[in-house]
This record gives structure tokens, C-alpha cells and sequence, in this order.
């Protein structure tokens, strides 16, 4: 998937891995339908979802929310408002 084709999208799943060394999609998982995300933050206070909407706002150009997800690895983002 590309940024244009994610774009396109209302909502995304995603599945988080924290910690990593930089955040990036590293893979689509085809059998939950999700992209697989690591995120350069830890998952203390909140830390992580924020990298994420930061990721994805700017890879998107588009406001990003997290819809559902909040304390768990698989998130449902909201792109768009």
C-alpha cells in the first residue's frame, strides 16, 4: 500500500510494535487486514499513540485519530476528521 491509497481510506487498521529504533510500516498482514507499524516510542503514557498519529498525520497529510485501540496494539485509526 501507498501513502496515496491509504489516503483514500475512512479507517485503518494497524498493529502496533513499540520500541523500535524508527517508526515506519514494516509490513501489510494480509490475514487480519492490517499494516504492521513499529514506533519509536515506548508504550508509557501514552507515548506511542501519539508517535502514531504523528506518523500517519504526516505521511497522510490528513488528520489522524485513534478510533479504537487506545491501550491495545491493534488500533483503528480514523483518517480524516
Amino acid at each position: 500500500m501507498n501513502p496515496e491509497d491509504l489516503a483514500k481510506e475512512k479507517h485503518l487498521k494497524i498493529i502496533v510494535k513499540p520500541n523500535a529504533s524508527v517508526t515506519k510500516i514494516t509490513a501489510v498482514d494480509e490475514a487480519r487486514n492490517a499494516l504492521r507499524v513499529d514506533v519509536a516510542a515506548p508504550a508509557d503514557k501514552n507515548k506511542a499513540n501519539k508517535e502514531v498519529i504523528k506518523f500517519f498525520s504526516k505521511l497522510l497529510k490528513k488528520k489522524v485519530s485513534i478510533a479504537h485501540g487506545l491501550k491495545s496494539k491493534e488500533k483503528i485509526l480514523r483518517v480524516g476528521g
